[in-house]
């Protein structure tokens, strides 16, 4: 429709996936080709169609961020796409949006978001800008998460959730995501699982892979979620942080893989290309702890076996 017709912007109404939608349209629409034209590791810096993002969740940050995640249906890939040209011009954040949300969606996309403000403070792309907003977005995701599930009208909750989230995605669009949402895409695109909610199944696993290589980041982590006091060692933090990483999925009904509907078989089946795939989106290189290929074959694994 873009391509046909004579339109100026693009309003993108909805959660992450509108508005990725619209990043890769404002893009196709003014330049043509395919999407996997325009994946990582190329830079999109020309401007496409004038975006104005209105997200409805609390979760993606898209509406702050220089990516746009699309599934190449021919080969089941999620691609990463990067640069300012995918850079909404304006957006309208308005918690009220949220409060319509299931349960399932508030739980899958705060997750998300709460990704977000961990991997984009322990990223090795971080800097002290980046460090700002993560953190205070975790201030704002970590206290308040549980009560916008259980209390999907409890206001107080829902804001503080849309200014953590678009903290967050601020976070990362400046330091990137790392080995959590690497391995994340391509169990979302083999087996239709929504973003947060593969997040959330690698989450805990990933963090404790990782805290060997950043210790002292990982304990600001659970600092500024709340979960460790300034009194806690960097050890005693850091096992605060995978208590209330697993709690926080416990409480909010994350399902395993095996409980999600995923067939063993078919899981252990695609582990390589999953894991060729984590390594070629880039993410697992920002990681504190750079995972080789059959590193990650084996977290795979562990995600699976975890309770």
């Amino acid at each position: 429709m873009v391509r046909q017709g004579d339109y100026d912007s693009i309003i993108a109404l909805g959660g992450g996936s509108p508005i990725d939608s619209a990043k890769a349209i404002g893009i196709l629409g003014k330049f043509g080709g395919e999407i996997r034209d325009y994946r990582f590791p190329r830079d999109v810096s020309e401007a496409g169609l004038p975006l104005i993002a209105v997200p409805t969740t609390a979760g993606t940050g898209s509406e702050a961020t220089r990516f746009t995640i699309i599934t190449d249906e021919t080969s089941d890939e999620k691609l990463l796409c990067a640069g300012l040209g995918f850079m909404p011009v304006a957006a309208l954040i308005d918690y009220e949006l949220t409060l319509s949300l299931p349960p399932r969606v508030t739980a899958d996309t705060g997750i998300d978001a709460l990704t977000h403000a961990i991997e984009a403070y322990v990223s090795r792309k971080a800097s002290l800008y980046s460090d700002a907003q993560a953190l205070q977005a975790m201030r704002l995701l970590a206290p308040n998460l549980r009560a916008a599930y259980h209390e999907p009208s409890n206001r107080q909750a829902r804001e503080a959730m849309m200014l953590g989230a678009t903290l967050a995605g601020i976070a990362f669009s400046n330091a990137s995501v790392a080995l959590v949402h690497g391995m994340s895409r391509p169990i979302g695109a083999f087996f239709h699982v929504p973003h947060g909610l593969s997040n959330a199944m690698l989450l805990p696993a990933i963090t404790a892979f990782s805290i060997p290589a950043a210790p002292e980041r990982y304990a600001d982590c659970a600092r500024a979620m709340g979960v460790a006091g300034e009194g806690d060692s960097v050890e005693a933090a850091n096992e605060k942080l995978l208590t209330e990483l697993r709690a926080i999925n416990k409480e909010l009904q994350v399902p395993s893989p095996e409980q999600f509907g995923i067939t063993r078989e078919r899981f252990f089946e695609l582990r390589q290309t999953m894991a060729k795939q984590a390594l070629a989106s880039g993410s697992p290189g920002n990681n504190p702890r750079v995972p080789t290929e059959a590193e990650i074959i084996d977290l795979y694994e562990t995600v699976w076996n975890q309770e």
